[in-house]
């Protein structure tokens, strides 16, 4: 059988046991990873695997499992096992599918696979993984060591179906190259990092600007100091930036909301954030990152405006979460192939605005340019947040020198609402993504 009628039997099969309703996902996914450190191989390996999970509902009760046995006595016996697990559970009145007019009914091809991946040699990803550690280490004399070159690629399919009668399948496929060069000056050391992301091996950037850029951005980390305490502006740079999505992520999923854990809570159609700053989750964007034809539970996909102008318009919401919350299902549930579905970002990103990122730094007469963000010093229910740094100081609109040992802390909602300046340079390497942002106020601790 092919993945669509594993998914197809699965759930025959637990219908067949007495469940209420059903829906099975089947996945493989074949994985390459190559390695080198000091232009030496480190690592080579290839991974493959097949897998299958079925969710069942007894009454209200529902159980999860998931098996490698894709073998016809093995889909029997993962049928078995749900079953006799959800007749075990508790129940939970808000368990269940989908209401299935929420379904996908159709959906266009959204170039999410890449056939060059599969057929892709070893050698061939080692000889990329040299050249962009040898354009790192060679770009300087200060480059004096490394923490390696990686090339991961993988790709898959997906088939998802359920006791509504829908059944979708699709494949995927992504790529990534990264270097991490170490730089050392009068007997310190700095190190920073590069990597290109795609879908398609052609969408890489090459192995030797991957290099280049991690070595500018390693060196330019030399004789850092410490930052003065002061309130001040704030820019992160689109790396970091993307950092505060994942935050703002988490506090509109519903799983967060429902358990009273996000700062966002009973927010809907306010102001909060800037009229500078929306954000936009688009699961149709063609062969970008977080792309899909349909959510973890078949329901259909479009492009929404979360934050529109500064007012919030939507929450991230799964059929389970909608429920707890009185809501409709938003398309954002997520799952693993064992896991029951929860709800997360497609290709979540800030719109980019009208601002260079060297005019954002130039309207900085002092303050700090972020570069790196250390530990999770953030709290969903409060908003606030303090985090180590590692950047450049600005003065006078210039960026004067690196600084680190420094930390930063505000609150995200006085955050969203100082978004002052929103960067013209957004690149959609992963799912979350932002343009270069400015932050009117926050508080730098340092010397």
């Amino acid at each position: 059988m092919d993945l669509e009628e594993m998914a197809r039997a699965l759930v025959a099969e637990a219908l067949a046991a007495g469940a209420r309703a059903v829906d099975a996902v089947v996945a493989e996914s074949d994985g390459l990873g190559v390695g080198v450190r000091l232009r030496e191989v480190e690592k080579v390996k290839r991974a493959r695997q097949r897998r299958a999970g079925l969710r069942v509902f007894f009454g209200e009760s529902t159980a999860v499992a998931s098996t490698a046995d894709l073998t016809g006595e093995g889909l029997s016996t993962l049928a078995r096992d749900a079953c006799t697990l959800a007749r075990g559970t508790a129940p939970d009145p808000y368990a269940g599918l989908p209401d299935p007019a929420e379904l996908a009914r159709d959906w266009p091809d959204l170039d999410l696979y890449d056939s060059a991946l599969e057929a892709l040699d070893p050698s061939q990803a080692l000889t990329w993984t040299r050249e962009a550690e040898a354009a790192a280490l060679d770009a300087a004399p200060e480059i004096t060591n490394s923490e390696g070159a990686e090339f991961s690629s993988s790709v898959g399919q997906v088939a998802y179906a359920s006791s509504l009668g829908f059944t979708g399948v699709y494949r995927g496929s992504h790529a990534s190259l990264s270097v991490v060069p170490v730089a050392t000056r009068d007997g310190a050391m700095q190190r920073d990092a590069w990597f290109t992301a795609h879908r398609k091996l052609a969408g890489l950037e090459s192995p030797a600007s991957v290099g280049g850029e991690a070595a500018r951005r390693t060196l330019r980390r030399l004789g850092a100091r410490r930052a003065p305490t002061r309130e001040c502006p704030v820019v992160f740079d689109p790396e970091t930036a993307a950092t505060l999505l994942r935050h703002l992520a988490g506090a509109l999923a519903g799983p967060a909301l429902y358990r009273r854990m996000s700062f966002l809570l009973g927010r809907l159609g306010e102001t909060v954030a800037a009229s500078a700053f929306t954000v936009v989750d688009d699961p149709l964007r063609p062969a970008a990152p977080g792309s899909r034809p349909f959510d973890g539970e078949g329901v259909a996909q479009r492009r929404r405006t979360v934050i529109e102008r500064g007012v919030l318009t939507t929450y991230l919401l799964d059929s389970y979460s909608a429920r707890r919350l009185g809501l409709r299902p938003t398309g954002h549930a997520t799952r693993g192939v064992g896991d029951v579905p929860s709800a997360a970002p497609t290709n979540f990103f800030v719109e980019p605005g009208p601002h260079s990122p060297e005019a954002i730094v130039a309207s900085v007469r002092e303050g700090l340019y972020v570069t790196e963000l250390i530990g999770f010093g953030v709290n969903p229910v409060t908003g606030d947040y303090s985090r180590g740094a590692v950047g450049l100081w600005i003065e006078n609109g210039e960026l004067a020198y690196p600084v680190e040992e420094i930390t930063i802390a505000g609150n995200l909602s006085d955050m969203l609402r100082d978004v002052e300046m929103v960067g013209n340079d957004l690149r959609l390497r992963t799912a979350l993504a932002a343009p270069t942002l400015k932050i009117a106020r926050m508080t730098v601790a340092g010397t």
